[in-house]
């Protein structure tokens, strides 16, 4: 009988004790459903990136496969522009291919090659020998010269200009 006694009083305490203990548990429960929820959400985004990744990854494979187009621009030789202390005049002989997308861009740029070539000729003629020299005047000789034949043949785009010979004297 005394045991009755015991519990009698232990189930009010747990009674009044009941409303914190649902609570943590509450608490609890949602924790980990956040973190479920948290993982869950983590794991689409990481695998919708991974296929956005392969399908960008796709792309340029697909894209190797069709065959690149290299025209060819006449070869220039002209005088570049003198520097303050020099009497002689240099020159400088150039043989550039233009690298296209394909053969379709390659029947549309062909007309437009005197546009290209006097572009290119204006440019070049003020340029002094100490611009071509190094890696670095090369690389921005490219740029600028890719810029200006994008320029004459503007609805169709030109990839990249490559240096086929290239001397000053």
């Amino acid at each position: 009988m005394a045991k009755k006694p015991k519990t009698a009083p232990a189930e009010e305490g747990e009674g009044a004790d009941a409303p914190p203990k649902s609570k943590k548990k509450l608490v609890m429960i949602a924790g980990a459903a956040v973190l479920v929820l948290g993982g869950g959400a983590g794991f689409y985004v990481m695998k919708s990136r991974g296929a956005h990744a392969d399908a960008a990854h796709a792309r340029p494979a697909e894209e190797a496969k069709k065959p690149v187009v290299f025209l060819e621009v006449r070869e220039l030789v002209l005088n570049l522009s003198t520097e303050t202390q020099q009497d002689k005049a240099k020159f400088a002989k150039l043989r550039i291919s233009l690298e296209l997308k394909d053969a379709k861009v390659e029947s549309e740029v062909k007309p437009l090659m005197p546009r290209v070539e006097d572009a290119l000729q204006v440019y070049l003629r003020e340029l002094r020998a100490s611009d071509l020299s190094g890696s670095v005047g090369l690389y921005r000789l490219r740029e600028e010269l890719l810029r200006r034949v994008n320029v004459a043949v503007y609805p169709v785009k030109v990839d990249a200009v490559l240096f086929k010979d290239l001397v000053i004297q």
